[in-house]
């Protein structure tokens, strides 16, 4: 029902800027990015700094070791997320909206056809594949993050070991279950919240690097360069494990959209890397005088009467990160269905004023039941740890080759210098790559699948989906010509509007044909009605609607979205009175064509494909759900097509 293979979109209007924030209002945002937007990344010093001396680098915590690795976290932070995110990368908006997938928009937005095997269409291709891979990276973030959390009981008490997985399911699962319920209310205490576990963050490493203010060394860069030369290949393999402090990146460029980038940036520059880097220092600082301390260097820089509290707040901090991994994810989904790459879901929006709190129930179970089973298979965060990274470092590669396309047809920069500071980000994101591609074994092969198989659904419904237009233009008349063959004279019509759906605002409606042929009647008035989904995240509300009359009777209507917009047929034809075509709701029916797919072995795409396309489109929403028809007015007539 919705025109989206091959659409252009380039309108004749410029969406609105989003106005900058200033004063309070600035304050408040930055306030909430702190809760949504680094929510992962103020995580990772529960793991972080202990995985970089787990037992199979071969690395001991002696000094030059602990001041390396401090070493490279710090500039780990300083170039990737300040100056490659921060920076650049922002820069790449769609309009406001970042993400991969809306900068994988951006490339291929200015042609109608990509032709296959060309630079676009690679890059879109590794576009898609970066987007598919952050599902893989959203079921692992919750496991790790709370199972780090919850190990500190272990730390205050043995009592809690065999307890230890038992309680991070049940936190895992109650997080789940509260999804459907929205999280608006709760994300009014997700900055505060995680402003206090920055604020703890901070005081726990200042507590020890005041103890021991040497570590303060590592800020120089040649320990990170000596570490490498003392370690060789296991100073590098260690990068994989460094990698875990900035992999908030992605996530951090994707909700660009909720919170405008002067909020992100004063977020992070203002907060975030000073308590992040304190708290790295103190506990490189901790393993200085007591190397003994390497198992769980977070928790053991507490004293014991703080541990209980520590681990709560943890555990808060951990389900706000795993809450925005989630929120992500129902995003990214309905960013994908809206551009056509997965079938129709059912989209509950949770909020009335918030356009961004949607809950997903299919995605939110399967989240779920991978998070559950990763807990129990991993068992521990260092086992977690070793898959984790293989997903983000191949998805900020591909952001880094994305971005090159957007500095040189976007911001018009010269070849020398997009090519300067893609092979300098590329440097750093292939080394930490390349580090990480060691734990495919030891399961960073889980991601990789997640997102194959994501990647392998999106192009096969994409595919499908074109096939199946091209299917029905071939048995579907011009509408020009269909109604040359009308007489008007001895038609029947009856009072009242019909409305048919059709992808192509060219071709007659299958299921006004079968109307006609089965009924023998005609309304006094019929509208074909095209949704439109563009690469643009909104549509403002005076270019939504299109309407012409194309006389006797006949009004071809367009309804025009971006792809971070939920499509409301229903709600949105009362626009069309300004238009000039008084509508009464009251008196409107609905008449939807429903396609019986077979896979075939014509020409168009392999059979497997062909055959998971027709399973696909039979467990996809149907499309008065869809696009929000109230369910008595809405006729399906049925007609089969071979693929």
């Amino acid at each position: 029902m919705t025109e989206l293979d091959g659409q252009q979109s380039q309108f004749d209007f410029a969406p609105t800027a989003r106005e900058a924030p200033r004063g309070k209002h600035l304050y408040y945002l930055a306030l909430g990015a702190l809760g949504v937007v680094y929510g992962d990344i103020g995580t990772s010093p529960l793991y972080a700094f202990r995985e970089s001396f787990h037992d199979s680098y071969g690395i001991p915590p002696s000094a030059n070791n602990i001041l390396g690795v401090l070493s490279l976290i710090f500039w780990a932070l300083i170039l990737v997320i300040s100056v490659k995110y921060l920076i650049f990368v922002m820069r790449a908006d769609n309009h406001g909206e970042g993400g991969i997938l809306a900068l994988t928009a951006l490339i291929g937005a200015k042609r109608r056809v990509m032709i296959t095997g060309t630079w676009r269409w690679t890059l879109v291709m590794l576009g898609l594949f970066g987007t598919a891979l952050l599902y893989g990276d959203g079921m692992i973030t919750p496991a790790i993050s709370v199972l780090s959390a919850v190990e500190g009981l272990g730390i205050a008490t043995p009592f809690f070991n065999p307890y230890i997985v038992p309680i991070t399911i049940i936190i895992l699962v109650g997080l789940f279950m509260f999804q459907s319920r929205g999280t608006e209310r709760v994300g009014r205490i997700f900055g505060p919240i995680t402003l206090l576990w920055f604020a703890v963050l901070a005081v726990l490493g200042l507590s020890w690097i005041v103890r021991q203010p040497s570590v303060l060394a590592a800020i120089n860069p040649y320990y990170g360069f000596e570490f490498f030369w003392l370690n060789g290949w296991r100073g590098f393999l260690v990068l994989g494990s460094v990698f875990l402090v900035v992999t908030g990146g992605e996530a951090l460029y994707a909700d660009m959209g909720h919170f405008g980038k002067s909020p992100i940036r004063l977020a992070w520059f203002a907060i975030v890397p000073s308590a992040l880097l304190l708290n790295y220092f103190g506990q490189g600082a901790l393993l200085l005088q007591h190397p003994e301390a390497v198992e769980n260097p977070f928790y053991q820089m507490a004293p014991s009467w703080a541990l209980i509290p520590l681990v709560i707040i943890a555990t808060a901090a951990t389900v706000i990160a795993s809450q925005a991994l989630i929120t992500g994810a129902f995003s990214l989904t309905m960013q994908a269905v809206q551009l056509g790459y997965l079938p129709r879901v059912p989209i509950l929006h949770t909020s009335a004023k918030e356009r961004g709190q949607i809950y997903i129930a299919a995605i939110n179970w399967v989240l779920m039941i991978a998070c559950v089973l990763l807990v129990l298979a991993f068992g521990s965060s260092s086992n977690l740890a070793a898959a984790y990274g293989v997903a983000v470092t191949t998805t900020m590669v591909i952001t880094t080759l994305l971005l090159f396309r957007v500095e040189r047809t976007r911001w018009r920069w010269p070849l020398w210098a997009a090519l300067s500071s893609t092979i300098f980000f590329l440097v750093i994101d292939v080394a930490f790559w390349g580090a990480n591609l060691v734990k495919i074994p030891a399961g960073g092969w889980f991601p990789l699948t997640i997102g194959l198989a994501v990647m392998i659904m999106m192009t096969t419904w994409r595919q499908g989906r074109s096939l199946l237009s091209q299917r029905l233009k071939a048995g579907t008349r011009r509408f020009s010509d269909f109604v040359e063959h009308l007489d008007f004279d001895k038609l029947v019509r009856v009072p009242g509007t019909a409305i048919f759906m059709y992808s192509d605002p060219d071709g007659t409606p299958p299921a006004l044909i079968h109307n006609l042929r089965h009924n023998k009647v005609l309304h006094a008035r019929v509208v074909l009605l095209s949704v439109s989904t563009y690469e643009v995240p909104r549509v403002p509300p005076d270019h939504r609607m299109s309407i012409q009359d194309i006389g006797h009777g006949f009004y071809r209507m367009t309804l025009h979205y971006g792809f971070m917009e939920t499509s409301n047929v229903f709600r949105d034809l009362t626009m069309a009175d300004a238009h000039g075509l008084a509508l009464d709701l009251d008196d409107v029916s609905f008449f939807l064509g429903s396609e019986r797919l077979l896979a075939t072995s014509r020409p168009g795409m392999a059979p497997w494909r062909e055959k998971l396309f027709v399973v696909m489109s039979r467990n996809s929403t149907n499309a008065a759900n869809f696009f929000s028809l109230p369910p008595d007015r809405v006729v399906e007539l049925g007609t089969t097509v071979e693929l």
